[in-house]
């Protein structure tokens, strides 16, 4: 059983894990993003496709479909359970922003949902576990193809 205080240190240390992982992300930073998760993580994000198991292959996928993508992404209001001393969960809001080229055309998607996720507290710290995206609204630019992009919902054009 954690005290109050072990409680409030595990949650901020996963506050943290959370912006680190999102910077490492949006910066392409690949090597520090898969360090954050644990080895058998479990990524389901890409709209009911086949969920991408490992960090190692979360990467890759990761990799290829923000090749070509700026992406922005921000997590806010956190309601964070501690579930045992080495296991929690948590629910976070979310919005990003992702922007790319197709020929010579500017576009964008801009979405707004919640993250699922599971944390694992590990000999190096916290780490995610598994990762659920789900999104409330998506908008794109007109005429834009998403691709590899599979976001789950169907886009409403600006």
């Amino acid at each position: 059983m954690l005290s109050d205080l072990e409680r409030l240190i595990a949650i901020e240390e996963i506050k943290k894990l959370k912006g680190q992982r999102i910077r490492a992300m949006d910066e392409k930073r690949w090597d520090e993003y898969e360090s954050l998760h644990t080895p058998d993580h479990v990524s389901e994000t890409y709209g009911g496709g086949e969920p991408a198991v490992g960090a190692k292959e979360n990467v890759e996928r990761l990799k290829k479909v923000l090749a070509h993508i700026t992406s922005v992404h921000h997590a806010h209001q956190p309601e964070i359970t501690i579930t045992s001393p080495d296991t929690a969960e948590g629910i976070w809001a979310m919005e990003d922003m992702l922007f790319w080229k197709q020929g010579d055309e500017d576009h964008w998607l801009h979405g707004f949902g919640h993250y699922h996720e599971k944390y694992r507290k590990t000999p190096e710290g916290w780490r995610f576990c598994y990762r659920r995206l789900t999104r409330l609204h998506v908008r794109t630019s007109e005429g834009a193809v998403l691709g590899e992009l599979n976001t789950g919902d169907e886009p409403k054009s600006a």
